[in-house]
C-alpha cells in the first residue's frame, strides 16, 4: 500500500468516525462504540475493495455488504454519506422521528443499504443468500461482505449461516467478525465466550486470518487472502471498541449511549486535530 492510499484512507476512516459522533450525539442515543471500532474495515471496503456506484446504488452486479451487527449504523451510514450516497449534512438526523436513517439500516429507505438489519445473528443468513444468489446466476463477479460482532455471534443462527455457506462452497463470500471483546453486559469472554473463534470458523468450513481490523495493511492482506481463497472466507479483526475517541476507547459504557455536549466537543476536537494532521502530513 502506498503513502498516498493510505493517507486517502486514514483522512476517509476519521471522516466515518465523526460522523458517528454527529449521528449519535444528534440523535442523543445509540451506538458509538462498536461503529467507532469498524470505521477502519468501512473505509477500506468502500474506498478500495466493493465494486460500487453511489449515483447507481441498485446495479444488478454490484458488490453486497451486510451490516449484521445493525446497529452500528451510525459507521455504515457516514461512510455511505462521505462516499456520496447521500448528503453528510442529513447524519445528525439520525433515529429522529421524520428521518430516513434510523437506528438500525433499512434498504427501503437508505441509498446504499444492501439489507435491512438489526435483529442480532440474521444478517449473514442474508449476506448467504446473497452469496448463493449470485451463484446460482453464473455471476461470480459479485461478492458479498458481512460483518458480525463478537458478541453477535453467540447466536445459534450464525452457525447454521456458516455451515451452509461451507456447504455450497461460497468463495464469493468474505464475513468479518469485529472482535472488540466488549458488548452490552461487559466483556465477551465473562458474558458468553465465544473463543477460539478462528478455530470455530476453520471447523464450520472456512478459511480463516486473523488480523488487527485496525489496520488498513492488515484489511488489505486479509482481502488478498479472501481474493485467492476457494473456500468462503473468514476475517477474525482484533479491534478497539471506541477506537479514535480518547474516552471512548475499550469502555463498556460506550456501547450504546450517545455523548453529551462536552463530550461531543471532546470528541470532535480530537477528530478534527486528527483529520489536520493526516491532511498536512
Amino acid at each position: 500500500m502506498n503513502d498516498s492510499t493510505l493517507k486517502k484512507l486514514n483522512a476517509y476512516a476519521t471522516k466515518i468516525r465523526m460522523g458517528i459522533i454527529e449521528g449519535t450525539y444528534g440523535a442523543k442515543a445509540g451506538h458509538p462504540g462498536g461503529s467507532l471500532s469498524a470505521a477502519d474495515l468501512l473505509a477500506y471496503l468502500y474506498e478500495e475493495e466493493m465494486n460500487i456506484d453511489p449515483a447507481n446504488p441498485k446495479a444488478e452486479d454490484r458488490d453486497r455488504f451486510v451490516l449484521s451487527k445493525g446497529h452500528a449504523a451510525p459507521a455504515l451510514y457516514s461512510a455511505l454519506a462521505y462516499k456520496g450516497f447521500f448528503p453528510v449534512e442529513d447524519l445528525p438526523t439520525l433515529r429522529h422521528i421524520d428521518s430516513y436513517l434510523q437506528g438500525h439500516p433499512n434498504m427501503n429507505t437508505v441509498p446504499g443499504i444492501d439489507m435491512s438489519t438489526g435483529s442480532l445473528g440474521q444478517g449473514i443468513s442474508a449476506a448467504v443468500g446473497m452469496a448463493k444468489g449470485a451463484k446460482y446466476l453464473g455471476k461470480d463477479n459479485i461478492r458479498v461482505y458481512t460483518l458480525l460482532g463478537d458478541g453477535e455471534i453467540e447466536e445459534g443462527q450464525v452457525w447454521e449461516a456458516m455451515m451452509f455457506a461451507a456447504q455450497y462452497k461460497l468463495d464469493n463470500l468474505c464475513v468479518f467478525i469485529d472482535c472488540n471483546g466488549l458488548q452490552i453486559d461487559g466483556a465477551c469472554e465473562e458474558v458468553m465466550s465465544a473463543e477460539p473463534i478462528d478455530k470455530k470458523l476453520e471447523a464450520f468450513g472456512f478459511e480463516v486470518m486473523v488480523i488487527d481490523g485496525n489496520s488498513f495493511e492488515d484489511i488489505e492482506k486479509a482481502l488478498d487472502g479472501f481474493h485467492n481463497a476457494d473456500k468462503p472466507f473468514g476475517v477474525v479483526m482484533k479491534t478497539v471498541k471506541g477506537k479514535g475517541v480518547s474516552y471512548m476507547e475499550n469502555e463498556v459504557g460506550w456501547h450504546g449511549k450517545a455523548p453529551n455536549d462536552e463530550e461531543y466537543k471532546i470528541a470532535m476536537a480530537e477528530l478534527n486535530a486528527k483529520l489536520a494532521e493526516i491532511e498536512e502530513a
